[in-house]
């Protein structure tokens, strides 16, 4: 599974905006990557931050 399909995965299942730190620990991956997987999929529209510093699934 690509980084950006977990972190896609991680906020869905959350129940609140998360930060890349607590992607990354729920995920169990490295948070260098979870920034670069959270900025594809915010410019593809697929996660949004609705709290700075906070994404969440659309």
């Amino acid at each position: 599974m690509e980084t950006k399909e977990i972190v896609l995965d991680t906020l869905k299942s959350s129940t609140k905006p998360l930060r890349a730190g607590e992607i990354a620990e729920i995920a169990g991956i490295d948070k260098k990557d979870v920034e670069k997987a959270i900025k594809t999929l915010k410019d593809s529209g697929a996660i949004n931050s609705p709290i700075r510093c906070c994404y969440a699934a659309v």
